[in-house]
């Protein structure tokens, strides 16, 4: 069964910048206007185009087909090349799916050129104080885009290394030339960039600019981003002073219910459907795109060879014992077995489909993503505390968000958490734990910190399942992952091991990006 989308060959060119890179004519892109549109003449039309600053082709599969969130269950289930291909982290030779790194790479570069086209035109009008607001959008989403752009093609950024590891190229122009001379640069030049774009937004960004904020970078996302950002460049007191942004004295009341939300029904896309609601506070950035995450991580058969399976569930995450005893999630996994295969999903990513020709069933796979959430919030400012050794206050966000999210738990004190990561063995192939071997740029200073740690990071699994961000985490810390098989009988065999130091944790960027002559990553 094949179930890849129909390609969008009719969609309309833009003025892409990095024009050099890919293989398309001058006059395709010089015979239209840079919006494609109509001319930015008016407040409302630069509104309009800010709507577009937002990739429509998600970075979800590539991250979370990476990461350590699957396993393989054999190619008598459905899949597709390009699930293969990122599982095995292979450099990706398919090209049709909505989600492959070509369309990845060029999809979040056309959200970049809308939001400098903005930035332009609100230059030229002589940067209105009226249009704060505009140009606060558009520099955190270009800050954004390229965000995500150099977590997934390039190393994790390092102190050591930052100036000389290979960055992506940072469109600051909505080019209208065929060779801007763009080259790679290095990761510390691509987030000093990001950090400049994004301490000049932050006090220009405003709730009204726009009928639905939580589709666009309102105050709270822009924060939120913000302690993602300074979390992975290790400016810790930034991440503690922004976090406060978002979650005011009671973070609680930011937090999701998932109590309330799991007592809905167990309908799996009414439970998706109500997860990224924009009622909901927990609920920060929305962002919608073209992509089969919501198919493959739900209660469906399609896309299964690659699965959040059984073994994962008890031996890694949620179902694993913690310092808060033997509970589960109020989120919890809905397992399904089809003869002998079992995998595990939750209701947070929804299956939406856009019709081109309801006659004939043809359309568009999409979904909705929480890209930022208070959730996310609370763990990056409990991790800054523990990288900063303040061990009381990292309890308390842990134990905020314990009693929201798991049904019938003990609230772990310092205590509680030294002693029960202190006494999980690191995993191994043959005897699985929640407690993976970390090797960060920064030496961890005692075994409280890597206690607590390992307490972040076995909440960040069960919190931001499906959310892409795991692979990220498995870079900033060094942390070495497997690929395995499992067989019919739930027999786990090991194929694969990404070491700390393996060129692959960087993905490759797309063949004709390569060919046109921009410096591949190494292999």
């Amino acid at each position: 069964m094949n179930y890849k989308l129909k390609d969008m060959k009719n969609k309309l060119y833009i003025l892409l910048p990095l024009l050099a890179f890919f293989s398309f004519s001058c006059n395709e892109f010089l015979d239209v206007q840079p919006d494609n549109r109509t001319v930015l003449d008016t407040d409302e039309k630069i509104t309009s185009l800010l709507t577009s600053a937002y990739a429509d082709h998600l970075f979800l599969m590539t991250t979370e087909m990476m990461s350590d969130n699957y396993d393989d269950f054999g190619s008598a289930y459905l899949f597709t090349r390009l699930q293969e291909e990122l599982f095995y982290w292979r450099d990706v030779t398919e090209t049709g799916s909505n989600e492959s790194v070509k369309n990845v790479w060029e999809g979040y570069y056309k959200a970049i050129a809308h939001a400098n086209q903005s930035l332009q035109t609100i230059e030229e009008w002589g940067n209105p104080e009226r249009l704060n607001p505009h140009r606060g959008e558009a520099l955190m989403s270009r800050a954004y885009h390229h965000f995500i752009l150099v977590n997934v093609f390039c190393k994790h950024y390092s102190t050591q290394t930052g100036h000389s590891d290979m960055g992506i190229p940072y469109a600051e122009e909505p080019e209208t030339v065929v060779d801007p001379g763009y080259d790679r640069g290095t990761v510390a030049g691509v987030y000093a960039k990001i950090e400049r774009d994004i301490e000049e937004a932050l006090p220009l960004i405003e709730d009204n600019l726009h009928a639905v904020p939580k589709y666009h970078f309102n105050r709270k996302a822009a924060y939120a981003f913000a302690t993602r950002f300074y979390l992975y460049c290790r400016k810790y007191d930034k991440v503690i002073e922004y976090a406060k942004e978002v979650l005011g004295d009671n973070p609680t009341g930011m937090l999701r219910n998932t109590q309330a939300l799991y007592a809905l029904t167990t309908d799996f896309s009414i439970i998706a459907n109500e997860y990224i609601k924009p009622e909901h506070n927990a609920n920060l950035l929305l962002v919608t795109g073209l992509s089969d995450m919501g198919l493959i991580t739900g209660a469906w058969l399609n896309g299964k060879r690659f699965m959040h399976s059984a073994p994962i569930l008890s031996e890694k995450e949620e179902v694993a014992p913690g310092p808060w005893g033997n509970t589960v999630p109020y989120m919890r996994r809905l397992s399904y077995i089809n003869g002998s295969l079992i995998f595990a999903t939750i209701g947070k990513l929804p299956y939406l489909f856009e019709y081109t020709d309801p006659v004939a069933g043809m359309g568009y796979r999409r979904t909705v993503l929480a890209a930022f959430t208070a959730e996310e919030v609370l763990l990056n400012r409990a991790e800054a505390y523990i990288l900063m050794g303040d061990y009381d206050n990292a309890v308390a966000d842990i134990q905020t968000w314990v009693r929201r999210h798991l049904k019938d738990a003990t609230t772990p004190g310092r205590n509680a958490i030294n002693t029960f990561y202190g006494g999980v063995n690191y995993y191994t192939s043959t005897a699985p734990t929640v407690k993976k071997a970390l090797n960060p740029e920064v030496p961890v200073v005692s075994a409280e910190q890597e206690n607590f740690l390992h307490c972040l990071l076995h909440i960040r699994r069960i919190e931001q399942l499906f959310d892409g961000t795991r692979w990220f985490d498995i870079k900033r810390y060094g942390i070495e992952i497997t690929r395995r098989t499992v067989d019919a009988n739930l027999v786990v065999r090991e194929v694969d091991k990404l070491t700390v130091d393996d060129p692959r944790r960087a993905a490759q960027l797309p063949a004709d990006v390569i060919i046109a002559g921009l410096p591949a990553n190494p292999r």
